[in-house]
């Protein structure tokens, strides 16, 4: 049999990065998507995971647009294949009160945080159909779990994944295709370790088990959702915050 193939929004960050290779050890073909601003960045990073052996790919789009998605569907499908797995991790913060939060910046969050969930498998889902196997694995946040203060926008988007993770989990569910929700707490990417120590420091003071989360972690529970294994596991969501929220 082929290889599978899997697709991961945001793939370059800490998060995606920590998925793609995870994915790439267990066995499947990886695509990487990014930005058109991301370009050198994009080219480094994949002349890297190369350099370390990674069957790992790289594709261009604008997940907040769904035309520059079919595009960047219709490319991999050309030079790769059809997707089979699809993790829906691009995500942005545009932080503010809601007092002050400008129009712009409630739409920035929403459309490529929560409309790109839409647009993405929209334009995969119909192959994993075909394939009768596949998995939409949605990355959250447990600010979309709690809510978060001067985060309704981003706590919004994320809480709409889970609704959506729910709604279409019973539709595909008899094809042979699970869709989840993952909610991670605070993680050590490093944007994270960016913060001032004594920022970080506070922060970590919440979490019940006294430290950050590691993108590894995230990466092994992607893992598990997208093997065969986990085919009893669908319209769930995931919490993986080290106690910082439970529900």
């Amino acid at each position: 049999m082929s290889k599978r193939i899997a697709l991961v929004t945001g793939g370059i960050g800490g998060i995606g990065s920590g998925i793609c290779r995870q994915l790439a050890t267990d066995g499947f073909t990886v695509v990487a998507n990014y930005i058109k601003a991301e370009e050198a960045k994009a080219q480094a990073w994949l002349a890297i995971e190369r350099a370390a052996g990674r069957d790992i790919h790289i594709a261009e789009g604008d997940v907040s647009n769904f035309d520059s998605c079919t595009t960047m569907i219709n490319k991999i499908r050309s030079d790769v294949g059809f997707v089979s797995v699809l993790v829906n991790n691009a995500g942005i913060t545009k932080d503010g009160v809601f007092k002050k939060m400008p129009l712009e910046n409630w739409m920035d969050v929403l459309n490529i945080n929560l409309n790109s969930v839409f647009n993405v498998t929209k334009n995969v889902v119909d192959d994993m159909l075909v394939q009768g196997w596949g998995r939409v694995i949605n990355m959250s946040s447990v600010n979309g779990q709690k809510g978060q203060f001067g985060q309704t926008n981003y706590s919004a988007a994320k809480a709409g994944m889970h609704g959506f993770t729910k709604a279409l989990a019973q539709e595909i569910a008899s094809k042979g295709i699970t869709v989840n929700t993952i909610s991670p707490g605070y993680i050590g990417t490093e944007m994270v370790m960016a913060i001032k120590q004594e920022v970080r420091d506070q922060i970590i003071s919440t979490i019940p088990v006294g430290r950050l989360g590691k993108p590894e972690e995230i990466a092994k529970l992607v893992s598990y959702l997208a093997s065969d294994d986990a085919s009893f596991i669908t319209g769930s969501n995931i919490a993986i915050n080290g106690g910082l929220h439970m529900c």
